[in-house]
């Protein structure tokens, strides 16, 4: 998006560049055409016969400039617009830069959780194992104790019956 906003700022500069020279050639057309106007009505031992040739020719050159100052204040108003354009762009460019930079920080801190659960999974599995391993022990403690009593009982009823033959 950073390239495509830089490729379309440099696209606007060189519209812009263009317009620009347009207009200077527009108001330099403009000028030479007032020029010539003003000439043409400096010119008084114009015959009678040439003055409605003089007429048109004014009214064509007046409507030529009207013409080229409409052009004039369009090409301004573009160039304002592109300006405008860029600074938009360049705005955006900077959001972007910071979005980007913003987005850089999140995915870091995204790592470091990725990596603590990590961490967490194995520390359960550790202790799932230890569980496991304990409630084996158990069952083991508790078999031999169940055999421990059996014999103790048996031993007791052996003593009894020993005593009892005595």
């Amino acid at each position: 998006d950073w390239d495509t906003d830089k490729k379309r700022i440099e696209e606007l500069l060189e519209e812009n560049t263009a317009l620009e020279i347009a207009q200077k050639q527009s108001m330099n057309e403009s000028a030479h055409l007032g020029w010539e106007l003003e000439q043409l009505s400096k010119s008084t031992d114009i015959a009678d016969s040439e003055k409605p040739f003089v007429f048109e020719l004014n009214e064509c050159a007046s409507s030529r400039i009207l013409k080229l100052e409409k052009d004039n204040q369009s090409l301004q108003n573009t160039i304002q617009e592109l300006r405008d354009a860029s600074l938009t762009s360049r705005e955006s460019s900077l959001k972007f830069m910071e979005l980007e930079k913003e987005n850089q920080q999140l995915s870091k801190k995204i790592e470091k959780l990725q990596n603590q659960i990590e961490k967490e999974k194995q520390n359960n599995q550790d202790l799932e194992t230890l569980s496991k391993e304990l409630i084996e022990d158990k069952e083991q403690i508790q078999v031999i104790m169940e055999t421990l009593k059996a014999d103790k009982d048996r031993q007791i009823k052996d003593l009894k019956q020993e005593n009892d033959h005595l």
